[in-house]
């Protein structure tokens, strides 16, 4: 979660897609049984087995989702608990980028690396977790590279000539369409519901702005393929600290213990960035 979304729109935004991603997806992966991806910020594992798989990889730049799959593989299952790490929002545009370049560069490390053969992570993942690794790891890879062309498929809606016009019935363009304006009703319906939370429904009103978010996901996605060809184990570094996380907590983040007498004024130290 993030102490800090109310900083800006862009932080609102990743505020409600994390919410999304942790309190919708993740536990509905792990209840399905289907691989679930780690992230980074806190994990706890049995040291043993850590060692046992070889550790991190150190050439993935989502070494943490790699993990994830290799854990699967060898028969090991991830469960969530229910405990939340506050961090600080990546609520600048360019930096965002840069940061979502990096998951999606590893995201398709990771699934080439498994992808060597195929056969293999088939029999080692079975069918359902197969096929779940396929629709997590490269659809979120490819949702971002195809979204452009997805997009120019709003065209026809106003009338406008779209050279899939040529290769669909106006019967299946239809379907298209719709299927467009379901997957929308579902992207906003996950968001809204993932903030539902007292300390989270403040950013309700903000979900029906993915539209305008998610255009920043290509631009991330296409720099990630470019590195993949060209930089494949550069590390894109994410500044952090950059708001105060004092004074920029949301409310609830701040609110005291009721039996606790409030302490005086902390003294304002300004927080050193942190390099990611």
């Amino acid at each position: 979660d993030y102490y800090d979304p109310r900083t800006t729109w862009l932080a609102r935004r990743v505020a409600i897609e994390d919410a999304a991603g942790c309190r919708a997806m993740l536990p509905g992966l792990a209840r399905l049984g289907l691989v679930v991806p780690l992230g980074g910020t806190t994990l706890f594992f049995r040291r043993g087995q850590l060692e046992e798989l070889g550790g991190w990889d150190a050439h993935n730049v989502t070494e943490d989702a790699d993990l994830g799959i290799r854990l699967a593989r060898a028969g090991y299952r991830t469960e969530l608990i229910p405990a939340v790490t506050h961090e600080e929002a990546n609520c600048r545009a360019v930096p965002w980028v840069k940061q979502r370049s990096r998951w999606l560069k590893g995201y398709a490390m990771t699934w080439a690396v498994h992808m060597r053969d195929p056969a293999r992570l088939w029999r080692d993942l079975g069918p359902k977790r197969f096929f779940g690794v396929q629709i997590l790891i490269l659809g979120a890879l490819s949702q971002y590279l195809l979204a452009p062309l997805l997009w120019s498929c709003w065209l026809i809606l106003f009338g406008v000539w779209h050279p899939i016009e040529a290769l669909m019935s106006e019967r299946l363009e239809n379907l298209l369409l719709f299927t467009f304006v379901l997957t929308e009703i579902v992207n906003i319906t996950v968001g809204a519901w993932a903030v539902r939370g007292k300390d989270h429904r403040h950013l309700i009103p903000w979900v029906p702005t993915l539209n305008l978010y998610f255009p920043l996901g290509a631009l991330a996605g296409w720099k990630a393929i470019y590195e993949v060809i060209t930089r494949p184990f550069y590390w894109d570094k994410t500044v952090h600290g950059v708001f105060d996380g004092l004074h920029h907590m949301s409310a609830p983040a701040l609110r005291p213990d009721p039996e606790t007498p409030p302490p005086g004024p902390p003294p304002r130290t300004p927080l050193a960035p942190q390099i990611d």
